[in-house]
């Protein structure tokens, strides 16, 4: 698979007790996407400062594409502390500005824009006016077949009018059950709350994950569901990233919807039977 897709947005240190690791929720795409075979590109920028280096350093390793990773002589690289709960579960501590709330309109991103099929896209890195000013206007400008908001909500850093402003220009939409009932006020089950979603919105595509319950998706006005994998889990960092590179690769390849979702929630179960949000999985997961 050769589609071009940008994945726009932050990448930083994840620091745990016992060291760190570079993540970000669009940059654990990118990642993802590139096990499986598509042409992904990461569009962010670090700051001219040791982390930064040292961050470079490990996606050039990764062989991931830098050539849309931007440096900021003012901003810090972003270095997020990472909590985890005896389940695994992982809360974020995100300091206040870094150098990807800054991310700039160059010239090599709007070439690189004329060329994608897909651009993902999420809330985190739209909380400073700078970078969610580029993103808009690359939104609102440009013909990209598929746009791709990852809802990714981190508290405090969104605000509900850049939620529904993203929603409004995008056709695939990721959330999991809380940020649905917090987009979607009311009592109503989930299936009711996504097709009034999609009522609202005019979403083709609508996924809601349910942690180890699996997911579910609407698309083209029919809903498809998965129970997920019972798993091991070692840390959910990174695992709803690996669901949804594994959706936007199967929509790019045309793959049915009941594979793609399957093949979803079998990577993000393994990746969260892993240590860190990047695994290399098994050649099985990867094709």
């Amino acid at each position: 698979m050769s589609k071009k897709v940008l994945c726009f947005g932050e990448v930083l240190w994840d620091t745990f007790e016992d060291g760190k690791q570079v993540g970000g929720a669009p940059l654990n795409v990118a990642r993802h996407l590139i096990q499986q075979g598509a042409n992904a590109i990461m569009v962010s920028r670090v700051g001219v400062d040791e982390p930064g280096n040292e961050l470079l350093s490990v996606l050039t390793e990764n062989n991931l594409d830098l050539t849309l990773i931007q440096q900021d002589k003012h901003l810090p690289t972003c270095e997020v502390t990472v909590e985890l709960d005896a389940g695994g579960h992982a809360t974020y501590i995100i300091p206040q500005p870094v150098s990807w709330d800054n991310i700039q309109p160059t010239d090599e991103l709007l070439q690189n824009i004329e060329q994608a099929e897909a651009i993902v896209f999420g809330s985190l890195a739209c909380r400073e006016v700078e970078t969610r000013t580029t993103l808009l206007n690359l939104l609102s400008e440009y013909t990209i077949p598929m746009r791709i908001f990852d809802v990714n909500l981190r508290a405090p850093h969104f605000e509900q009018d850049t939620i529904e402003t993203l929603a409004a220009l995008c056709n695939v939409i990721k959330m999991n059950e809380d940020e649905a009932h917090m987009l979607i006020h009311g009592s109503a089950p989930v299936r009711e709350k996504m097709v009034e979603f999609h009522k609202k919105f005019h979403t083709q595509t609508i996924c809601v994950t349910r942690g180890e319950n699996g997911a579910i998706i609407w698309h083209d006005e029919e809903f498809y569901e998965h129970p997920g994998f019972r798993v091991d889990v070692v840390d959910t960092v990174g695992a709803g990233d690996s669901f949804l590179a594994t959706l936007i690769a199967g929509l790019l390849t045309g793959q049915p919807i009941p594979f793609t979702l399957e093949k979803a929630c079998k990577v993000g179960g393994f990746v969260a039977s892993q240590r860190g949000a990047n695994p290399t999985y098994p050649g099985y997961l990867q094709s």
